[in-house]
């Protein structure tokens, strides 16, 4: 398999194995006019098999959805064939329109325009809980 390298763009590493296909449609790639490569089930020495995205182009990246599906991802940011930053992630403090909010009475199923918004509340068991209801979210 041969996969060109990039020129300006990002390489998102080190993403959970079959995790990658989900960030590709939460990121809207697929409505790029640019190179996207998936790679799936790639060695890994730390977890034995990760996914990795390269993005041939500079676009604005949500580095919030990112560390919320998967904090242990890496961002690579190449510019002119060199990588010239590498951003680990951490969990996010609130999200916002990445997970909806499951209580039928909370008034986020009412209002559909309305912001879907959690908020971290135990870092530890990635606990997250809705501003409006307070339902709570646990990161899978």
């Amino acid at each position: 398999m041969n996969i060109d390298s990039i020129k300006n763009g990002y390489v998102i590493d080190h993403i959970q194995a079959g995790k990658g296909m989900e960030i590709y449609e939460l990121l809207h790639l697929n409505e790029l006019d640019c190179q996207v490569a998936i790679i799936t089930n790639a060695k890994s020495q730390k977890t034995g098999k990760k996914d990795i995205i390269k993005i041939d182009k500079d676009i604005p990246i949500d580095l919030e959805t990112l560390g919320f599906i998967d904090h242990n991802i890496t961002v690579n940011i190449v510019k002119d064939d060199r990588i010239i930053d590498k951003r680990k992630l951490n969990l996010p403090e609130k999200i916002v329109n990445v997970a909806k909010c499951k209580n039928p009475r909370c008034i986020t199923s009412i209002e559909k325009d309305l912001d879907q918004i959690f908020i971290l509340t135990d870092k530890e068991n990635e606990v997250y809980r809705c501003k409006y209801c307070e339902m709570s979210l646990k990161r899978k």
